[in-house]
C-alpha cells in the first residue's frame, strides 16, 4: 500500500471510533508502506472532540521530541464537516527500543497496543495499565546536530 492510499482510506470514519477501527484494519500501529514500516500516530478532532496517540503512557508529539522533525506528516479531513487531524509516518527503523506501548485515545474510550520485537498485538486497558509502568524508556534516534544546522533549525 501507498501513503497516499492510506491517508486516503482515513476519511471514511464518521466516528473516533471507526477511524481507531479502520487504522487497525490498515495494521495499525504498525504498518507497512511502500517496502518500509512506520509507527502510525494520529492527532485532530472530531467536531471539537479530540483524539490523540500515546507512547508509554505519554501524548505521542512529546514521547517523539525532535524526532517529529525526521517523520512524516498529512493532514486529513473525514466525512463529517469539522472532522480531521494528521497522521504522522514515523520511520519503524528509527525507534530504539524493543518493547512499547501505543494507545489511540479520546477522552472516554481507547484502543491499546503492546509492540515488541516489531510486532504489535491489541490488549485490553486492563494490561495497559499493568504494563505501563514496567516499559523501558521510549527511545527514537533524533536528528543529529549537523542535520538540524542544515535545516537551519535552532534549539536553544
Amino acid at each position: 500500500m501507498k501513503v497516499e492510499g492510506f491517508v486516503a482510506s482515513l476519511k471514511n470514519a464518521e466516528t473516533i471510533g471507526e477511524l481507531f477501527k479502520i487504522l487497525g484494519e490498515k495494521g495499525a500501529p504498525i504498518v507497512e508502506l511502500d517496502g518500509q514500516r512506520f509507527l502510525i500516530v494520529v492527532e485532530g478532532d472530531f467536531e471539537g472532540r479530540k483524539f490523540w496517540t500515546e507512547i508509554n503512557g505519554e501524548k505521542a508529539n512529546q514521547a517523539l521530541g525532535d524526532a517529529m522533525l525526521n517523520s512524516s506528516s498529512f493532514p486529513f479531513k473525514c466525512k463529517r464537516p469539522y472532522t480531521g487531524g494528521n497522521v504522522i509516518f514515523v520511520n519503524f527503523d528509527d525507534i530504539e527500543v524493543e518493547k512499547f506501548l501505543v494507545a489511540y485515545r479520546d477522552p472516554d474510550y481507547g484502543i491499546f497496543y503492546l509492540v515488541e520485537n516489531g510486532d504489535a498485538k491489541e490488549i485490553t486497558t486492563e494490561e495497559y495499565e499493568k504494563l505501563l509502568p514496567e516499559m523501558p524508556e521510549f527511545k527514537i534516534k533524533s536528528m543529529s546536530e549537523e542535520q538540524m544546522d542544515m535545516m537551519g533549525a535552532f534549539f536553544g
